[in-house]
């Protein structure tokens, strides 16, 4: 222990803040405008960095640097250190949202954003003009360790998983939605507007966050086996905003969140249909580590999110 703590006293922490914009720029002259340092001070410290892991981390590429494998790789631990880093000594007795400048860290869907994203950037403008926003993209990796993750960002907003309920766990809910089917306003295969779950068994699919086989843990796979179809997958996608463009002017089908299908379905010319079966409801929650529970900022934050909850339209 002694060691590691020596380590770590002797680390220039510093460096931890000009390799994530190392990273995220991939240039070394903007990391240094972001950062707040002179190009020749980004370049040494790179240099360090490259000696310290043993590894060139930005590789020139034709016109531009490119991450080797290990940048990569430590992407998004960097992003993680650093957030906490950051919400560590933006710790405080009391938190005064009009004078802070502290960066709270979300890891949401991109349904979460187009539903709530709106509201919630507009009360942050108004309430709290120097707090920034960090709202990261969830993945199957993240979501899958959430229990270490949770602890190194504010919070996670999705629906409830099992392995989320832990002791250290806490949530509340902030809105509901319900499962639709879209298909395109002239799709040739759906002879009726209120499909059957064989109509579902026989269309070709979008589906979002397909697995390549078995897991039924993202909401969409787990929804189709609650009905008992395997469905015919013609595109898979990381996205849930994505489907909505890939369902529109041919004969596939989709389940999505009807919040975000009225978002879009006019301008795409897609048809919202009732989803057949008995599908889940979708209720989406804040899910947070305990050691967060009496964190003024964080507090704020929580009522921050539940005040854009309520400001959503009823659904049907």
């Amino acid at each position: 222990m002694k060691r590691a703590v020596t380590r770590l006293a002797n680390l220039d922490l510093n460096l931890l803040v000009i390799l994530r914009e190392l990273i995220r720029e991939r240039n070394v002259t903007r990391a240094a405008e972001r950062v707040g340092v002179t190009q020749p001070a980004a370049s040494a410290a790179l240099s360090r960095l490259r000696r310290h892991f043993g590894d060139e981390l930005l590789v020139r590429g034709k016109g531009t640097y490119l991450l080797s494998p290990l940048a990569t790789q430590l992407a998004e631990q960097v992003e993680v250190v650093c957030a906490a880093a950051e919400r560590l000594f933006a710790a405080a007795e009391v938190f005064d949202p009009k004078g802070s400048r502290r960066e709270f860290t979300l890891l949401v869907a991109d349904y979460t954003i187009a539903v709530l994203g709106e509201h919630l950037g507009r009360l942050v403008d108004e309430r709290a003009p120097g707090v920034g926003l960090h709202l990261r993209l969830v993945r199957e990796a993240m979501a899958t360790h959430i229990d270490e993750n949770i602890r190194l960002m504010d919070g996670m907003i999705s629906p409830p998983v099992g392995r989320f309920r832990t002791p250290d766990m806490r949530s509340a809910e902030l809105f509901r939605d319900r499962w639709v089917c879209v298909v395109s306003g002239d799709n040739g295969l759906l002879g009726t507007d209120r499909p059957s779950l064989d109509d579902l068994a026989r269309l070709s699919w979008v589906a979002p966050y397909h697995p390549d086989q078995g897991s039924t843990v993202a909401p969409i796979p787990r929804q189709l086996t609650i009905f008992g179809i395997r469905p015919n997958v013609a595109v898979r996608v990381e996205s849930y905003q994505a489907v909505p463009h890939l369902v529109a002017g041919t004969d596939r089908i989709a389940l999505l969140q009807e919040r975000l299908a009225r978002q879009v379905a006019d301008r795409l010319g897609l048809k919202v249909l009732e989803c057949p079966g008995n599908p889940e409801p979708i209720v989406e929650m804040l899910w947070w580590h305990a050691n967060f529970d009496d964190d003024p900022g964080h507090v704020w934050l929580r009522d921050l999110l539940q005040e854009a909850a309520r400001s959503l339209p009823a659904i049907a």
